[in-house]
């Protein structure tokens, strides 16, 4: 099975001749790929029993009738309410019969949450995205912090395995963001506000009083640190940073205010069901948007239509995110994330297919959202 990893993206856009030829052969690697996953989850001797009873239930075999990407639409969507109904057991792979999982959570605002059973899927996905770091602002051997979800979120893990496979190692300050969402759904924003001081507390006393290189939080405590502390003259050198939609005005703030042009910033795109998707580099030239782009081939995000989602939106308009999940551990067919972005082109031989851009709730400009202290 390929286990493909993504070189970091390029600071500079590929030639037109160079990039057609990375996107076919960046296209021929992901429909192969689907094969192989296909051929996996499917076959009696790898396959997991959710998927095995699903073939029998539909009547037809993906493996002989989902060839490349384009048929992925053979597929329905994938359902959230499975992974909250269905028991854990039913995902495990008849391959990893017998080997303990773990399982992360992803949602659980309001009932039972998401639930992911997974192995190493998370420690391929953090060496994959630590490839696209630069050494200078996140050292090898330096330590990390992480202010964000723990608990029974893969982020935990990744995080510490990210900090470990590079050398350093991870401190942690644990934050509740079902409740914090709780508080702020229900107007008690002054105990929402003091939570978040509570964490902030933690996050600061920890970088004064340890030697800390690199940072991993969300934006909204990022800012809330940088208003208690310089982050750059603390010795911080990285923030990778997560968890929301950051639009342009945000990214600039960040990186001019909150980093003083001195830290480096890094946003990702990422979950518990895709991995993460790596940022083409942000600049102010290009007026601090972010386009993402998806760790293919182990998953691949799309833009559709919401109103038919069969139909992928043309480049440059928005639309909803569909992620299609193709590991050995999990496989999760045209998901439609609670996101919309922009529909971005390929933008170098490293990241040759579509990049999201933009990246808002779905929604927005309709409702409002509310987001915590993400």
């Amino acid at each position: 099975m390929s286990q493909a990893v993504a070189a970091p993206p390029s600071s500079t856009p590929s030639s037109a001749a160079e990039l057609e030829g990375a996107v076919a052969r960046a296209r021929e690697a992901l429909d192969q790929h689907l094969r192989e996953i296909l051929q996996w989850h499917f076959s009696p001797e790898t396959g997991c029993p959710f998927w095995l009873d699903w073939m029998e239930r539909a009547g037809w075999d993906p493996r002989q009738e989902v060839r490349t990407y384009d048929d992925i639409h053979r597929f329905d969507h994938f359902q959230d309410e499975w992974l909250r109904d269905e028991p854990n057991e039913r995902f495990v792979p008849k391959a990893f019969e017998g080997r303990p999982f773990n399982v992360f959570e992803t949602g659980g605002t309001t009932g039972l949450p998401k639930q992911r059973v997974g192995w190493d899927d998370y420690k391929h996905d953090y060496e994959q995205f630590s490839a696209s770091l630069d050494d200078e602002a996140f050292p090898r051997g330096g330590n990390w912090i992480m202010v964000g979800p723990t608990g029974p979120r893969r982020l935990r893990l990744a995080i510490e395995h990210l900090a470990n496979f590079r050398g350093g190692s991870c401190y942690f300050i644990d934050l509740d963001p079902r409740w914090v969402k709780k508080l702020i759904t229900k107007g008690h924003y002054d105990q929402a506000e003091a939570y978040q001081r509570h964490v902030i507390d933690q996050a600061v006393e920890i970088i004064k009083h340890r030697n800390i290189s690199c940072l991993f939080t969300t934006p909204k405590l990022l800012e809330g640190l940088a208003e208690r502390i310089s982050i750059p003259s603390q010795g911080i050198r990285g923030v990778f940073c997560g968890g929301t939609s950051m639009p342009p005005q945000m990214v600039r703030f960040l990186v001019e205010e909150v980093c003083e042009n001195q830290t480096r910033f890094v946003p990702t795109y990422g979950n518990t069901l895709m991995g993460l998707a790596h940022s083409k580099p942000v600049t102010a030239e290009e007026g601090y948007s972010i386009t993402y782009y998806a760790p293919q081939p182990r998953a691949a995000l799309r833009i559709v239509n919401p109103d038919n989602t069969a139909e992928t939106v043309d480049y440059d308009s928005y639309g909803r995110v569909e992620l299609t999940t193709l590991t050995r551990e999990f496989f999760m067919p045209r998901f439609l994330e609670r996101d919309e972005a922009l529909r971005c082109r390929p933008y170098s031989v490293d990241y040759a297919w579509d990049g999201v851009g933009n990246v808002r709730p779905f929604g927005v400009m309709e409702k409002k959202i509310v987001e915590g202290v993400y």
